[in-house]
């Protein structure tokens, strides 16, 4: 079975533990505030998992997921992820992180950042168009009818199949966009972010609908740049 490292184990770290945990994985849960402050979730994933800290982590996944707030990315660890398939879940929110201009004029976007901080590691945007509740609500069987599909984009096939396997067994399918370049077509406020997970977009977080790949890879095809809206 694979180990799945975490940098970050919030609401989307914790949830991606708890279904790798459910699929028979190991995880070692990693935060900024120490391993001592995960002492209840470990307790609640069991045995499969672990708490440590993000250089730790990041050297025992043999996938390893970052999942913190953007304007935290230059505290990952570089030397443990070297060769290391790692998995961006992290969205630009300026309020929060500060403006970063390359996202700004969308000339880049964070997944190419996180690439660019660890340029021996094989970056794979995933996770990060999901809300987590809606995530931990719909795994499904492997060829079931009402499976949900979620969007990846990668620079490297191999490490792209590696996420697609993990993400079967974890009991979704995945969409490929292309080159992590394309990963902006799942970012905030475009129309493949969060709310076709809805069961009632108006109130998005009170219940999950799934999403089957035809309508993820229609609602990406259709996402616009700001820039494009503006002219």
């Amino acid at each position: 079975m694979t180990t799945w490292g975490f940098i970050g184990s919030g609401n989307i770290g914790s949830t991606v533990a708890r279904l790798a945990v459910a699929a028979g994985h190991d995880v070692v849960l990693s935060n900024s505030r120490g391993p001592e402050t995960l002492v209840g979730l470990v307790a609640e994933l069991g045995p499969k998992a672990c708490a440590a800290t993000p250089a730790e982590a990041a050297k025992a996944g043999d996938v390893v997921v970052v999942t913190i707030p953007l304007k935290s990315l230059r505290a990952v660890p570089v030397e443990p992820l070297r060769g290391k398939v790692v998995i961006d879940t992290m969205n630009y929110y300026p309020q929060r992180d500060g403006a970063i201009a390359a996202l700004d004029d969308e000339s880049t976007t964070t997944s190419e950042l996180l690439q660019a901080h660890l340029p021996e590691s094989k970056v794979v945007k995933a996770f990060n168009n999901i809300y987590f509740g809606h995530l931990g609500a719909l795994p499904r069987p492997s060829g079931a009818a009402d499976r949900t599909a979620l969007p990846i984009a990668g620079n490297d096939a191999e490490a792209k199949r590696l996420v697609t396997r993990l993400l079967d067994e974890i009991g979704y399918d995945a969409v490929d966009l292309g080159p992590l370049a394309e990963g902006w077509r799942t970012q905030r406020d475009t129309a493949a972010y969060g709310t076709m997970y809805a069961a009632n977009p108006q109130a998005w977080d009170e219940g999950a609908q799934p999403v089957p790949a035809s309508v993820v890879r229609e609602r990406a095809a259709a996402a616009q740049r700001y820039r494009e809206i503006e002219i």
